[in-house]
């Protein structure tokens, strides 16, 4: 009962941490530019990339990423026997980014959260994901594309490590983040999905 009731503080409290738009809060006051009607309508950082220019992306991509570390790394890092809060607290922070109290349940689709997650809880699992995603993005040009590989690979990893925690965990997260992206998937599809391209304005 401790331990249920420990994981929904955290869980809220992570909720709300993962619910701060940074990608709005950055694009209105730096660029004036509102990220959720232009664009593909969306506060992550590829669509602040593309709107504002690639150095408000990346700290876009940085605080993103920073939401899913910090409170995941609290307790993977902890010696009090609490380090299995990582999970509901990396849950939380990811629905949190997808579907924030401040911008009406609506968000970004939760991959550099995600990131953050699994860089305080894998990251070396993370590094090899991670490599297979700028390879994609590399190779094809769409971040879309990217993110879905590093958000299957992870599972894979964690099947061959017989890491049977992080792989429920990571298959759940997969789950979340492929159905965020079945816009980009209907649109790699169909071969009109838009490329990522670094703004001139970076």
């Amino acid at each position: 009962m401790d331990y249920f009731f420990s994981a929904i503080i955290v869980a809220v409290a992570a909720f709300f941490i993962g619910s701060i738009p940074f990608g709005l809060l950055f694009a209105k006051k730096f660029c004036g530019i509102d990220p959720r009607l232009e664009g593909s309508c969306n506060v992550g950082a590829t669509n602040v990339s593309r709107l504002c220019g690639f150095k408000w992306g990346l700290l876009t991509l940085l605080c993103d990423l920073l939401k899913g570390f910090l409170p995941v790394l609290l307790f993977t890092a902890s010696d009090s026997g609490l380090q299995s809060l990582a999970y509901p607290a990396g849950l939380a922070v990811i629905c949190g980014h997808m579907f924030s109290v401040f911008l009406n349940y609506k968000g970004g689709k939760g991959v550099a959260s995600t990131v953050g997650v699994f860089l305080a809880l894998a990251p070396w699992s993370l590094v090899l994901a991670g490599l297979a995603c700028i390879a994609v993005i590399w190779r094809t040009g769409y971040v879309s594309a990217g993110s879905l590989t590093l958000v299957c690979a992870l599972p894979l990893l964690f099947l061959l490590q017989a890491a049977w925690g992080d792989l429920w965990f990571s298959l759940l997260v997969a789950a979340l983040i492929v159905c965020a992206h079945r816009g980009n998937i209907r649109r790699l599809l169909r071969g009109d999905e838009k490329p990522w391209q670094r703004s001139t304005s970076a």
